[in-house]
């Protein structure tokens, strides 16, 4: 067991330092916020020296954005992999809570806290890069619902449309409620009502 052990760490170590540091920076940023998480902090986790992570990032902020974009494309992994057993626009447009569904369940060190991309974008200044980073990734969200609906409704490109905002409203809504109270029980709520509005189309 020890021994496994000591493999492990070697292996950890062994592994380029970006991306130690990228993945020391998601669990802390997650877990205790950005604002709160210092560049100590994320190369002690990391296992480098601080010059690694100004070899790699040229400041915090470029590291925090990295870590955003990481984040979009770990969502959209969960949504490829949902949409593979999609069979139809109908379930496509699930799929997509699907995904926000598996990330609620994902294991976290202090529990589930909601959407990463928007708990740090709230702690973004306005003008910030990183915001205009999640606000992208919502803009895809919504997008790739709506094309799920444009084939749905290919005769009917307004309601489609208006279809697409609407059930992006409810998933963020229940993203915000689900971070909340800690579980995916909201986003799963949500998926139920999607799945009735799709019915009555």
């Amino acid at each position: 067991m020890g021994d496994t052990g000591t493999s492990a760490a070697a292996r950890g170590r062994r592994r380029p330092a970006r991306e130690r540091l990228l993945a020391a920076a998601a669990r802390r940023f997650y877990a205790d916020g950005v604002a709160a998480t210092g560049i100590d902090t994320i190369t002690a986790e990391a296992g480098v020296a601080k010059m690694s992570l100004y070899n790699n990032f040229s400041s915090k902020a470029e590291l925090v954005r990295a870590y955003l974009d990481a984040r979009h494309e770990e969502w959209l992994g969960l949504y490829r992999a949902r949409l593979e057993r999609a069979r139809g626009p109908r379930e496509g447009v699930l799929a997509v809570f699907d995904a926000y569904a598996d990330h609620a369940e994902c294991a976290y060190e202090r529990g589930f806290r909601g959407c990463g991309l928007l708990n740090a974008a709230a702690e973004l200044p306005a003008g910030d890069e990183g915001r205009a980073v999640v606000r992208a990734h919502k803009e895809e969200v919504e997008g790739l619902i709506a094309g799920h609906l444009a084939e749905l409704l290919p005769d009917r490109p307004g309601e489609a449309r208006a279809t697409a905002e609407h059930l992006a409203f409810l998933l963020e809504g229940a993203m915000a409620r689900a971070g909340l109270e800690g579980d995916g029980d909201r986003v799963r709520h949500a998926r139920a009502i999607a799945a009735a509005l799709l019915d009555r189309l």
